[in-house]
C-alpha cells in the first residue's frame, strides 16, 4: 500500500491535476478569505467555509477524476492487478495520496485562521469544526470519485459521474421533503452529506456525523474494492 500511495503521490504532482486542484482550492479560499474577512473586517470565517463546502463539491472529481481511469486507459492497471499488492491496499494507497493532496489544499484555511487570531479573537470550536466537516466531507466524495473512476477510463466520464453522485448525495435532504411517508423521509434525511454537516458549521462535534462520513468513506471504498477485484478475477 506503502508503495502505492508513493506512486499515486508523485503522479499527482507529475501531472497538472494536483497542482490545478490546490491551487484553484487555494485561490477561492483566498478570495473568500478577502471578501468576507478582510475587505468585510471580520473574524467571523463561517461563510468562507460555508463558501468552501460548495468548491469542495466541484473541485473534488478534478482531483479523483485520474486516480484508476488514467491507469485503465494507459493499461498500466493491468501491472497492478499483477502486482504482489491486495486490491484493498491498491485502492486505499490511491484513496490516502488523494486525501494527502486535499489536505495539503485545506491547510490555508487554518492559516487564514491563525492570520486573523493575531488581530482579534477567532472562535476556534466553529472553525475547527469547519475543518473536520470539510476533511470529512473530502474524504467520502474522495471515496465516491475513485469508485466513479474505477468505472471508466475516460477522465472527463469520472469527473462528471463524481460530481452528479457528489451533488446527489448532498442534496437528499432537499430530495426528502418531496417523500410523504415520515420514516421513508427520515431515512433518506439521514443520508443526506449535508444533514451531517450542519452540526460541524456549528462548532458541534457530534460521533454520529464522524461515524456516518468514516462509514460512508468505507462503503464507496469497498465498492471500489470489489469492482477492482472484479477486474482482477476477469
Amino acid at each position: 500500500m506503502i508503495a502505492i500511495f508513493k506512486r499515486e503521490l508523485n503522479a499527482c504532482f507529475d501531472m497538472p491535476p494536483g497542482y490545478v486542484f490546490i491551487a484553484v482550492y487555494d485561490l477561492f479560499a483566498g478570495y473568500f478569505f478577502f471578501s468576507f474577512n478582510l475587505y468585510g473586517n471580520s473574524t467571523d470565517m463561517r461563510a468562507l467555509f460555508e463558501m468552501m463546502f460548495t468548491v469542495t463539491l466541484f473541485l473534488i472529481p478534478i482531483l479523483t477524476m485520474r486516480l484508476m481511469s488514467e491507469d485503465r486507459r494507459a493499461h498500466t492497471d493491468q501491472l497492478l492487478l499483477m502486482a504482489p499488492v491486495s486490491t484493498t491496499g491498491i485502492v486505499m494507497g490511491k484513496l490516502l495520496a488523494a486525501l494527502l493532496v486535499y489536505l495539503v489544499a485545506m491547510a490555508i484555511t487554518l492559516v487564514q485562521a491563525f492570520m486573523l487570531s493575531c488581530f482579534a479573537p477567532v472562535e476556534w470550536s466553529v472553525i475547527l469544526g469547519h475543518f473536520i466537516g470539510l476533511f470529512l466531507l473530502g474524504a467520502a466524495l474522495i471515496a465516491v470519485g475513485l469508485l466513479i473512476s474505477t468505472l471508466t477510463e475516460n477522465q472527463i466520464i469520472a469527473a462528471i459521474g463524481g460530481f452528479c453522485v457528489g451533488f446527489f448525495l448532498i442534496l437528499l435532504d432537499s430530495l426528502a421533503g418531496l417523500i410523504k411517508n415520515t420514516v421513508l423521509a427520515g431515512f433518506v434525511t439521514d443520508l443526506s452529506f449535508q444533514t451531517h454537516y450542519r452540526n460541524f458549521t456549528l462548532g458541534i462535534f457530534n460521533l454520529a456525523d464522524v461515524v456516518f462520513y468514516l462509514s460512508m468513506t468505507a462503503l464507496f471504498v469497498f465498492l471500489t474494492v470489489c469492482a477492482f477485484e472484479k477486474r482482477r478475477i476477469a
